[in-house]
């Protein structure tokens, strides 16, 4: 399998749930994983941390996976693309539920040709705004969100986390 890379930003969590957070994240990565909680400007009474990982392609998906049933916590994921794999980005919020797109080698969001043939469609026969729907294939709604929390996490420290191979 492909090694992979990418950043897990804990944009902010109750301090109950950093042990389990941190479980999880071990769990998939199969190390153990400790990582810097500091206070979350943006929510008071709740902690951020952000950690640079590594190990085999699908990490990311995975380690969403492990996190977003807990309805009190905000975060996102990147894996960067690698040799035969795209990249991807995962956020969560508790508001809006998850959010998945494809990143490709340069940086930009990959949208399948289908979907946008489909929201294309849509507009034209009057059932959605075709910037609505361009929107949320970007995922403006997590970008809104989660800027604020982003902004205050500038110049946090940042650690490396290995999975174990």
């Amino acid at each position: 399998m492909a090694a992979a890379r990418g950043v897990l930003y804990v944009h902010s969590a109750q301090p109950a749930l950093c042990p389990h957070i941190e479980w999880a994240v071990a769990g998939v990565l199969g190390v153990p994983v400790d990582l810097s909680w500091t206070p979350q400007p943006a929510a008071p009474g709740t902690v951020r941390a952000q950690a640079e990982w590594e190990g085999p392609a699908g990490v990311a998906a995975r380690i969403t996976s492990s996190l977003m049933g807990w309805q009190r916590i905000r975060f996102e994921i990147t894996e960067d693309a690698s040799p035969g794999v795209d990249g991807c980005r995962h956020a969560y919020t508790p508001t809006l539920g998850a959010f998945t797109a494809v990143v490709g080698a340069n940086g930009d969001f990959m949208i399948p040709e289908d979907r946008i043939r489909n929201v294309m469609l849509m507009a034209a026969q009057g059932r959605a705004v075709l910037e609505d729907e361009l929107d949320r294939l970007l995922g403006k709604q997590w970008d809104e969100e989660l800027e604020s929390f982003r902004y205050a996490g500038e110049g946090a420290p940042v650690r490396w986390l290995h999975a174990a191979v």
